[in-house]
């Protein structure tokens, strides 16, 4: 039997079988998620509020914005599954309407990658025209453009998932509606289906990935020069974090999307997806937090300015 109707229902199954495990995997994703939500908005609001905001801080600004997209579109769901022991129900329109906003929040995340890089590059390679190059209008008008890339690219994949017939189960073995588990409920038994996900991992990994790796190959040229092991540590230190973010990214997206859908296993990709969702957005502070001089500087300031702030009592 096959359905494609719009007023269809998906049954979210989350982590069922941990039953016994429910409520302790609650309370680790909810302080998870919480620590999280608190560590973006702080960096979020110490940004906004420096009156001048290098390229960087203002892309660092817009990603932690990404994070905190990413918890509200994800997380109460995944909550609600560990609530209802039979699993959350979900609209036909709901479901595509988070994956849609997922797949686009990842792929803004990988042009942003891309934009950052770019930074980095004009940065160390360029220092001179730095101020020139990035200029407000162009990190604007990169900002704007790694949102409309994303959100497009998503919008393709998401349609041409929906348009699949999906067979008589409609349990979606996963805590949301991430493209894998909801392909794997397609009642085809061709790769035709898999065409716009590779396409998608073609426009929102490889090309972005290809990219960075370009911007950091003309970065170490333009290092292998540099004699004093001093200045090349303090190049490259400035791109630490940006690697390992990166890395974090790419590493699991690459591992979820690039693969044919016969490898699915539910239990693995819901551990990976748990990654991917969770423990790398609460990184992402961290990493920037510890490994980053500007943003240091910037929490600094926010800090000083809290405490220095006068308590009136009425």
């Amino acid at each position: 039997m096959q359905s494609t109707d719009a007023t269809l229902e998906f049954l979210l199954l989350g982590f069922s079988e941990l039953l016994c495990l429910r409520v302790l995997l609650f309370l680790i994703f909810l302080i998870v998620h919480l620590v999280t939500l608190a560590g973006n908005v702080m960096i979020f609001v110490a940004v906004v509020m420096e009156p001048s905001r290098p390229p960087m801080l203002f892309f660092l600004c817009q990603l932690s914005v990404i994070e905190l997209c990413y918890i509200l579109v994800v997380v109460p769901k995944a909550l609600l599954s560990l609530v209802v022991v039979e699993g959350s129900t979900i609209s036909f329109i709901g479901c595509a309407a988070q994956m849609h906003l997922f797949v686009a929040l990842g792929g803004a995340e990988c042009f942003l990658l891309v934009a950052m890089s770019y930074d980095r590059y004009v940065a160390i390679c360029q220092p001179l025209r730095y101020a020139a190059v990035m200029s407000e209008g162009l990190c604007l008008r990169l900002a704007a453009a790694c949102c409309l890339g994303g959100f497009a690219v998503s919008l393709g994949l998401t349609v041409a998932v929906f348009r699949l017939p999906f067979c008589q189960s409609r349990r979606i073995n996963h805590f949301f509606c991430d493209v894998p588990a909801v392909l794997h409920l397609a009642c085809t038994q061709s790769y035709t289906p898999e065409l716009p996900l590779l396409a998608a991992c073609v426009l929102l990994l490889l090309l972005p990935f290809l990219l960075i790796l370009t911007s950091y190959v003309c970065i170490a040229a333009a290092l292998l020069p540099v004699t004093s092991s001093a200045g090349r540590g303090k190049a490259l230190s400035t791109c630490l974090s940006h690697l390992a973010i990166t890395l974090l990214h790419y590493g699991c997206a690459t591992f979820m999307y690039v693969r044919p859908k016969s490898s699915y296993s539910p239990a693995r990709d819901k551990v990976v997806s748990l990654v991917y969702t969770s423990v790398t957005p609460l990184l992402y502070p961290l990493i920037y937090s510890l490994r980053n001089k500007e943003i240091r500087g910037v929490l600094r300031k926010m800090l000083r300015r809290t405490i220095a702030q006068p308590v009136s009592y009425t």
